[in-house]
Order: C-alpha cells, then structure tokens, then sequence
C-alpha cells in the first residue's frame, strides 16, 4: 500500500481528496493536515510515502513547506494540489522536487491519472534494478516513467482507462522484442480486440512504434514496442 498524508487548510476539501484517494486500488490515507506545523508534525511521528499538498496554508506556503520537509530529513514524495497555477509558483515547485502539479477544482479522473502515474512510477524504480541497462536506459525509464504513465487527461478517449494504458505499456516496456496484439492480449488477460483498440490509439498517440512482420502468407502481422519517453 502506498500511504498517503492529504494536506490542505480547508477541512471539507482535505475530506473530498481523501475520498479521492481512498478510490484508488493501493493507496490508503493515513492522514490529514491543515497546516504546515501539523503536516511537520505528522511526518515526524508517522511514515508516508507521497504528501498531496495545498500550496495556500494558513502558516507558510506548500514550497516552504517542501523546503523544511527536506532540511529535517523527510523524503516523502510531494505532489502539488493546488489553485496556485501562476508560472513562477509552478517553476517553484519543480525546483523544489514536487513530482507533479495538479490544478483545483479538478476531477476524480484528473486526481487517479497523477495517483495512477505515480504508482507506476515506483514500479519502475522497483524493476529497473533487475535488468541489465546501461546507466543511461536505466535514468530515461526512471525520468520518463511519470509521464507514460500519465495518460488520463483530456487526450485520453471516452472508453480508454489510465491502468489499462499503464498495464500495457509495462507489458510492452518488458518485452525482449516486439509483440502482436495477441500476444498483449494474452500477457495482459484483456480480449484481443481491446486490446488492438488501445494499440491503435497508442500508435496514434504516438506512445508506441509499430512495425510490420511478413509470414508465408503474405499478409504482415503487426507488432508494438513502447516508445520510450525521454
């Protein structure tokens, strides 16, 4: 389980994101805060993995917080949930280490993509140690694992889920060579024509490469690699 810490000077908002959370298969709430001092105070006595952080708190701002969070030696991940969507605060928070910026008022759907992300993100990190890349593969995976696995914002078609993208692209990402779109169906256990409808959009997404494979029968099977993203 990934544990969760929601921050947020508004208890009925901190409620609702928690509620969001809670949704999301492998994540839990372990807390919630609405100040800086309580946030400090909650990292100090309970473990958590990713913080959803307000920016606007009552006694300092959210990048202040992630600044303290650092020196006092607190290495949860931080993702911004916020109204502040100026450039120099958004500049600030990547400065700062913030994983991502999610904008309020936003939807369930636009909270599980960055959850959704997120987790597969720590995948990555977990299986990259496994495989024998070269110091570089093994940095592009990591920076770029985020933002593959980002993929239910607008862009996304009405029918197409965020995991069911993300579950492709691992299968796709851990191949030795290119798959047909029955072997995905298969490494998946999604049906064959689901599974050649999110190969399509991802073709056209451009998140995969398609190539084409000649047989005696003279008709090419198609078959998929993920493009990695750099």
């Amino acid at each position: 389980m990934i544990d969760v810490l929601v921050v947020d000077d508004d208890f009925h908002v901190a409620e609702i994101n928690a509620a969001y959370v809670a949704q999301v298969p492998g994540y839990r709430v372990t807390a919630r805060a609405h100040t800086a001092a309580q946030a400090l105070a909650t990292l100090e006595r309970t473990p958590v993995d990713l913080v959803l952080l307000d920016h606007y708190l009552p006694d300092e701002t959210g990048l202040t917080l992630v600044r303290r969070m650092r020196q006092l030696g607190h290495h949860a991940d931080v993702i911004m949930v916020t109204a502040a969507c100026d450039v120099t605060t958004v500049q600030a928070a990547m400065r700062h280490g913030a994983l991502q910026y999610l904008v309020k008022p936003f939807s369930f759907a636009g909270l599980r993509g960055k959850l959704d992300a997120y987790a597969g993100l720590r995948r990555t990190l977990e299986d990259v140690g496994g495989r024998g890349e070269t110091g570089q593969e093994r940095v592009d995976r990591i920076f770029g694992a985020f933002a593959a696995a980002d993929t239910s914002g607008p862009s996304l078609p009405k029918g197409h889920s965020a995991p069911t993208v993300d579950l492709i692209r691992r299968v796709l990402d851990k191949a030795d060579h290119p798959l047909s779109a029955h072997e995905v169906a298969e490494r998946t256990g999604i049906s064959r024509s689901t599974a050649q409808r999110y190969l399509k959009y991802l073709e056209h997404a451009g998140r995969i490469s398609l190539t084409l494979k000649y047989g005696d029968t003279g008709r090419p099977e198609h078959r998929y690699t993920w493009v990695a993203v750099n």
